[in-house]
């Protein structure tokens, strides 16, 4: 397992394109929206990405590890998340391809695959954080589901300069979700998961906002969960989405060595 663990070191993180900003509008011309618009508008934009394809370089720091990476990653949602760790001239050394059901992984320094059953141990291991699979579809795309909260009120809705504040307190679970939303390009800039006991506390910031099919994609992702201090960042260079085109190209060598893990 430890072999394992070190080879996928590199590739455990995330996402998307160009440094940019969306063209922003006087703040007198903007509607401001009642909480249940904002959030159907906000949902409504997320499942809009289809598919994703997206180059830049990233960073995970926590107790065990401290490395960077460029990388690629290419999302068919809801199945599939397939990325490559890149070294010098574009090198593929390593890819990965990921489902809810099973991942290969395959280190072509080794010329050695690993695959299995995809399990939460599996995701962590790869990715180094403690996600869900779905909730690692979203974090790549820096968006946040919230299907659970469409036909909810807010316990707390406010305004806070050029941001929207929501608040949810989930009293059965003990949990209190936060989100800002940046008023003129409605993208969630910052978002809380904190639990009454303090055993959750998660949050993610996202910036340098860009318009891509209509919806604010944030280039720079910054995921961190505070209590197993990990921390993931993203920094895209490069971001397709919706592509009509976009196949996932991933064989393994005749001669690649399989192991069942």
């Amino acid at each position: 397992m430890k072999n394992f663990q070190w080879i996928i070191i590199p590739v455990a993180i995330f996402i998307i394109l160009f440094d940019g900003c969306v063209p922003s509008k006087p703040t007198e011309d903007v509607e401001l929206l009642p909480s249940e618009r904002l959030i159907n508008k906000l949902e409504a934009n997320r499942r809009k990405i289809k598919n994703f394809e997206g180059i830049g370089v990233f960073e995970i720091e926590s107790d065990q590890y401290n490395n960077s990476a460029n990388f690629q990653i290419i999302m068919q949602k809801p199945d599939s998340i397939y990325f490559s760790v890149l070294g010098p001239f574009g090198i593929e050394l390593a890819q990965a391809l990921v489902t809810k059901e099973d991942y290969v992984f395959y280190d072509a320094i080794q010329n050695t695959a690993y695959q299995g059953n995809v399990t939460d141990d599996i995701l962590r291991n790869i990715f180094k954080i403690d996600l869900s699979f779905s909730d690692l579809l979203d974090a790549f795309i820096g968006s946040v589901n919230l299907t659970p909260n469409l036909y909810k009120q807010p316990n707390n809705y406010s305004v806070d300069g050029e941001q929207y504040v929501l608040t949810y307190v989930d009293k059965d679970n003990e949990l209190t979700s936060v989100y800002r939303v940046d008023i003129r390009q409605l993208g969630i800039t910052n978002y809380t998961l904190t639990s009454d006991d303090k055993t959750v506390d998660l949050e993610g910031k996202y910036s340098k906002f860009e318009l891509i099919e209509n919806v604010a994609i944030p280039f720079s992702i910054e995921i961190s969960n505070k209590v197993q201090n990990q921390e993931v960042k993203i920094r895209y260079k490069n971001i397709i989405a919706n592509s009509k085109g976009l196949k996932v190209k991933f064989e393994l060598p005749d001669d690649a060595e399989i192991i069942e893990w």
